[in-house]
């Protein structure tokens, strides 16, 4: 079975996304409208397992929306991936620098915040908080505009994404049943990731491996995530060489997280010998972190996720940044249906995209947002149109399982 290359994954005709149908009216908006307010909404009660150590708890809340107010009446929506307590201790820092600032002109608000916190959050949640914030501007600059993100963010390459369906590991009978699920469901692609992949032996990752290729066939693409990023993870470089090599023997298309995630060196000999397609970086934040992977080759797929990484404006720069360094980029979407929105304007934005990630059976991601995501015929997510992300909040969902302001 032949493995895509990131060449051909360069290969994306250019398509049109049509102008939104009930566009805003541009007259009624000062272009000097404010930031008034940030509120915070987090999202609990629902909470899927994440593949953590713990990480069953629907209690446990991980996600935060927000929703940037103005002076004039509209809102943006955000998204980060963080809990409420440390978005709430981040925006006690950055609405000094936040409040009574143009609400359309994210990139520059967005680095203002950025450049303000030098030493008090270089990342982790305060650059999370930036990240939902950023989002949330984005949107309220295409509300103002009548004017999707996509076309905001440069212009659209395109008008749909294949997403690849996200789940766990499991058992391989149980492994199997969720398989056929997704495939009923339309999906043309499927990551599989984390346990017990790569925490038991290579004899059951390979029956893992093996058990989902004879389930779904040749004809969808499959995904490995082996989840590097946990706590403690014992792997190097000799384990994720053996096990790249079985996962060519089965067509998988790329190999994510194989390594801790700062280590650099590790990932730029793997991506040297693998057959198969090398990713990561979900949880690096800022275009700095990003830097030494994209210009020293260790990558071939950048993972940014748009509610940690810096938002939009962020994740813009380094598509860019990897595009010319012939990286692909794949949005990392473990987060919310704000987040998916996001991705898929940032995806229909840059000249060489194929996927964007997609969780299915999450509320958070299903049900909160209006309108409903939706496979197409052919297995692909259409690039909302509408003004902004194209989406609004499902106040009901919201009620349930995060309560509103």
């Amino acid at each position: 079975m032949s493995i895509p290359t990131v060449g051909a994954a360069f290969n994306v005709p250019r398509l049109g996304i049509a102008p939104p149908s009930s566009p805003h009216q541009n007259s009624q908006f000062s272009p000097r409208m404010k930031i008034a307010e940030v509120v915070t909404i987090p999202l609990c009660g629902a909470t899927h397992d994440h593949g953590w150590p713990g990480g069953t708890d629907p209690l446990v809340q991980y996600n935060t929306l927000l929703e940037v107010r103005t002076d004039e009446g509209p809102a943006g929506l955000g998204s980060c991936y963080t809990t409420r307590a440390l978005v709430e201790g981040s925006l006690d820092l950055l609405r000094p620098h936040l409040l009574g600032e143009n609400a359309l002109e994210p990139e520059r608000v967005s680095e203002k915040l950025r450049q303000s916190m030098f030493w008090l959050g270089r990342g982790g949640s305060v650059e999370h908080t930036i990240s939902g914030l950023d989002i949330a501007l984005w949107d309220l600059w295409g509300k103002a505009l009548g004017q999707p993100v996509s076309r905001l963010l440069g212009g659209n390459y395109r008008d749909r994404i294949k997403p690849y369906a996200s789940m766990l590991f499991d058992d391989p009978p149980r492994l199997r049943d969720k398989l056929l699920e997704q495939r009923a469901r339309g999906f043309r692609a499927i990551k599989l990731g984390w346990r017990p992949f790569g925490r038991v032996s290579r004899q059951l990752d390979e029956v893992l491996v093996k058990t989902a290729r004879d389930t779904v066939g040749d004809e969808v693409e499959l995904m490995v995530d082996a989840g590097g990023s946990e706590q403690f993870w014992p792997h190097g470089v000799t384990w994720a060489r053996e096990t790249a090599r079985m996962l060519g023997d089965y067509g998988v298309v790329w190999f994510e997280e194989a390594l801790k995630p700062d280590d650099v060196e590790g990932f730029r000999e793997l991506r040297q010998s693998s057959p198969v397609l090398i990713a990561s970086g979900e949880v690096l934040t800022r275009r700095q972190a990003f830097l030494p992977f994209i210009t020293g080759r260790a990558l071939d797929i950048i993972q940014p996720d748009v509610t940690k990484c810096g938002g939009l404006s962020e994740a813009r720069r380094l598509g860019w940044l990897a595009y010319d360094h012939g990286v692909l980029l794949v949005p990392h979407g473990w987060n919310t249906g704000v987040g998916v929105a996001a991705d898929l304007a940032l995806v229909a934005a840059l000249p060489v995209a194929r996927w964007v990630e997609y969780q299915t059976g999450v509320p958070y991601i299903e049900e909160i947002v209006t309108p409903p995501f939706a496979l197409d015929a052919e297995g692909m997510l259409r690039v909302p149109a509408g003004p902004g992300l194209g989406i609004e909040l499902n106040r009901q969902a919201i009620e349930k399982y995060g309560g509103s302001d």
